[in-house]
């Protein structure tokens, strides 16, 4: 389309083209592809995201034993867990700790390893592969077993005290079944499986420009000043992402805790909220 328009003073006129408008069906047609891809993503959203959760909000406010209908019950349920329920609190209590503890230092253990990786160590692919197994691993069944045998009373951790001069006096403990120690053990099991976390801090130091680093050696920044005014702000989107993935895995640790403690015997030491979920849609 060609509008004309006519300057006064002038004898001449200008014309503009105006760039035409695609048809909205062409649009259509044109994200229809995309929407096609998109569908079966959108169908698992749907089903096993969305109507889970308000199903699950509205069978809260029922009594449902998943053979007979759900009869409404009203906030009996919300009164009981968090009034009388004292199992809740202990779940609670432990899950946070574990949490709270065991994050932090998975990510500190992460972020060491992958600055000391990241200096042009020799063999780095195979390092990398041999340091990531543990978080393939650190949630098995297997892992668990091996781990409860490693801190039992005669397991490898006391045979190394013992090796090294620790005089017991009695029977060795058996760290995983002493409420002092039980809770420390699953956390070590979670400092252990640092590999996912350790592999995405490598990737982000490794897209730090070294144009930054050689323009901070000009002006006499030393390591610490590198490290506060280049490597952590530019490093805080991947410690945030890494963050958040850490958190809700740790939510959700069930087997290894399951295994290693409140699994033996009925035992609470260390009976995590995913416990507690279970142990009332069972019982």
């Amino acid at each position: 389309m060609k509008v004309t328009t006519a300057y006064s003073g002038e004898s001449a006129n200008e014309s503009v083209a105006l760039p035409t408008t695609r048809p909205r069906h062409k649009t259509w047609q044109r994200n229809a592809y995309a929407y096609l891809f998109l569908l079966p993503w959108l169908a698992g959203l749907l089903i096993l995201t969305v109507i889970p959760i308000f199903s699950s909000f509205y069978l809260s406010f029922t009594h449902y034993d998943l053979i007979g209908s759900p009869r409404w019950i009203g906030a009996r349920n919300y009164v009981a867990m968090f009034g009388t329920d004292l199992r809740y609190r202990k779940a609670l209590q432990v899950t946070f700790t574990y949490v709270g503890l065991g994050v932090p230092l998975q990510l500190l253990t992460a972020l060491a390893l992958a600055f000391v990786l990241n200096k042009g160590v020799p063999g780095l692919p195979t390092l990398r592969a041999i340091f990531y197994i543990p978080s393939l691993l650190g949630g098995s069944v297997a892992i668990a077993i091996l781990w409860r045998r490693m801190f039992a009373y005669d397991g490898l951790v006391n045979q190394l005290l013992s090796f090294l001069g620790y005089q017991f006096t009695g029977l060795p403990t058996s760290y995983v079944t002493n409420p002092r120690y039980a809770l420390y053990t699953l956390i070590l099991l979670l400092i252990w499986a640092f590999g996912s976390p350790m592999i995405i801090f490598l990737a982000g130091l490794r897209q730090i420009p070294n144009e930054l680093y050689d323009a901070a050696d000009i002006d006499g920044a030393g390591p610490l000043k590198r490290l506060r005014f280049i490597t952590v702000p530019l490093l805080t989107p991947i410690v945030f992402f890494n963050l958040v993935m850490q958190i809700i895995s740790a939510f959700q640790a069930f087997t290894s805790a399951f295994i290693v403690g409140a699994g033996r015997g009925g035992r609470e030491i260390a009976y995590f909220f995913t416990h507690y979920i279970f142990m009332k849609g069972v019982f």
